[in-house]
């Protein structure tokens, strides 16, 4: 186990002293914290807390460069920094352009009736603040592989062949299911077509696949086995509180025939659709 002084700076090989992991979880809590701070500022002056979910991807995009820049990395570390912000601009993209105009999410419309008054500060440490904690804990996996500089190897050759599979599946789940909603004649239906047809939720399989892609390219580093929480505390949100869970709880009352879909189609990962009497 290194001593104390290695976990925040170490030797490069070429006499240069650069950031190590503990610094990299110091930089990257900072900016993200400046980051969401920023956001909720922002959401005051708009009256709208839903510019948090836009901002979501993006903030893995900072933690990813701030910390690579700490870090002076190498080619390895450039190479799942770019990964890391090609998921994070698709994702900020897509839901900025799904969502814009259509005025706040009737989740921080609830929140903001419940509250009244106090919502800014309220949302301040339970929207904001929270989906800052959880960014930092999911980029475990890239703050501590940043500081590594090792070269490439297996693992990062395996996670980048997940994390393709991963945002292939987001991608074009999320444009068929675009295109779906974009005729008037599927409103109120079910979206079973393309890879609908083989999951409920390929956009959410395809985060889980990314996550854990970006997981194993930090097997290869030094204590990059112990970032297992980052990719674990993803999957539990896509599968069980924001991603799945939530969307299902009221999905089947808005769409006809979603009990059927249910009982044909897996609630996550792709497999053939059951046939059903």
């Amino acid at each position: 186990m290194p001593d104390r002084a290695d976990w925040f700076v170490h030797d490069d090989g070429t006499g240069r002293m650069i950031a190590s992991i503990g610094s990299n979880l110091a930089v990257s809590a900072a900016a993200i914290a400046v980051l969401m701070f920023s956001t909720w500022l922002l959401s005051l002056a708009l009256r709208d807390a839903s510019i948090v979910d836009i901002i979501w991807g993006a903030g893995f995009v900072v933690v990813a460069w701030s910390t690579f820049v700490a870090a002076d990395g190498g080619p390895r570390e450039l190479l799942v920094a770019l990964m890391v912000t090609a998921w994070g601009l698709r994702l900020s993209a897509y839901l900025w352009w799904r969502n814009h105009g259509k005025g706040e999410d009737y989740r921080y419309v609830a929140m903001r009736k419940h509250f009244g008054a106090k919502f800014p500060i309220v949302s301040l440490f339970t929207v904001f603040g929270l989906q800052g904690v959880l960014m930092w804990i999911v980029s475990l996996p890239v703050q501590v592989s940043s500081a590594s500089r090792t070269d490439i190897d297996l693992f990062l050759v395996l996670g980048a062949a997940l994390w393709i599979v991963g945002l292939g599946f987001e991608s074009v789940g999320d444009a068929q299911l675009a295109q779906f909603k974009a005729n008037p004649a599927n409103a109120g239906t079910v979206m079973d077509r393309g890879l609908w047809r083989f999951t409920r939720h390929p956009n959410y399989f395809g985060d889980f696949c990314v996550w854990w892609g970006i997981y194993v390219t930090a097997l290869g580093t030094p204590w990059g086995w112990a970032t297992i929480m980052g990719p674990i505390a993803m999957s539990t949100l896509l599968i069980r509180v924001s991603g799945k869970g939530l969307l299902e709880k009221t999905i089947g009352r808005r769409r006809a025939g979603y009990d059927k879909y249910i009982a044909t189609t897996s609630g996550f990962f792709p497999r053939p659709p059951k046939r059903v009497a």
